[in-house]
């Protein structure tokens, strides 16, 4: 069975000789590894792009986000996107590996920055003018420092790469998540493994109860847990794998429509198919005539 290219970072040819990461500007990026891809395709490591010139859109998980000067993009690992964006666009993007942060930052965690909390955090920031000129400057010195092969190169470039992050983190504190800055830790860890409960049983349990007995906690109770950190039920996490695994089965067009829903086990098409339209507006036939269109 096919399914959605997973690209390693090895793959790409401008190589760092920093083992699990990459720095590029965009536009050689596009031009070396990203402008002809037209599925979504997913990675292995975690991406940070910005945008300071040019225009777009850009898909990540079947959500469109407008591109421009100052748009700023984090996805974790798993995370499906393409773009389609105009000639003039500029801008910077790196990557790395979780070991590649974990064997630095010891003490720290990659997933403590709020949009590498979950994959249902908001992915993207629209900076201003001032925040963008100070975000820029970062991304302008991890790829610099990158370049350069002299002592030390490794604390430059993660020096960087934090600032990015912890910048970023107060930008997005600002904009995106005021109801989470008080939410208990312990919520959080919750979640993170409810979301990798889920990903290793969505096509053969969809109960919430079920997945609150695997966490030994209440299904009252890690309701609240979603609902404060997520702003979803459980059953709104579960149903969302779900469908963005359809979505993603549907584009590659690999299966008919009854074969995607018996693989993501649901006996009655029929169901599955109310359950896709009720959730996203469309039939499984609907949606692809519409994505196919752009």
């Amino acid at each position: 069975m096919k399914q959605v290219n997973i690209l390693n970072i090895n793959q790409f040819k401008k190589q760092s000789t920093l083992q699990g990461f990459y720095a590029n500007t965009l536009e050689d990026h596009l031009i070396t590894a990203h402008k002809d891809i037209a599925l979504p395709h997913s990675h292995n490591f975690y991406l940070a792009i910005l945008f300071t010139h040019g225009k777009g859109v850009h898909e990540i998980d079947f959500t469109t986000y407008d591109v421009g000067p100052g748009s700023l993009f984090f996805l974790n690992p798993g995370q499906t996107h393409h773009w389609e964006l105009s000639a003039d666009v500029k801008g910077f993007v790196f990557f790395h590996t979780q070991d590649f942060y974990d064997l630095y930052y010891t003490q720290n965690r990659i997933s403590q920055f709020p949009f590498f909390y979950s994959m249902h955090s908001k992915p993207c920031l629209y900076l201003t003018d001032k925040e963008a000129a100070e975000i820029t400057y970062l991304f302008e010195q991890a790829y610099y420092m990158n370049e350069e092969n002299g002592i030390l190169k490794k604390e430059k470039v993660m020096s960087f790469i934090n600032l990015v992050y912890a910048c970023s983190t107060g930008i997005y504190a600002n904009g995106n998540i005021p109801a989470e800055k008080n939410i208990n830790s312990t919520y959080y860890n919750k979640f993170r493994k409810l979301e990798e409960l889920v990903e290793q049983n969505y096509k053969t349990e969809k109960r919430p109860a079920a997945y609150a007995q695997m966490l030994n906690i209440s299904p009252k109770h890690l309701n609240r847990i979603t609902q404060a950190v997520a702003q979803k039920t459980t059953g709104d996490i579960i149903t969302e794998r779900l469908l963005l695994e359809a979505k993603k089965e549907l584009v590659l067009q690999q299966k008919n429509f009854n074969e995607i829903a018996y693989s993501l086990g649901f006996d009655d098409y029929a169901y599955f198919s109310r359950l896709f339209k009720k959730k996203t507006g469309a039939t499984p036939s609907a949606f692809l005539i519409k994505y196919k269109k752009g």
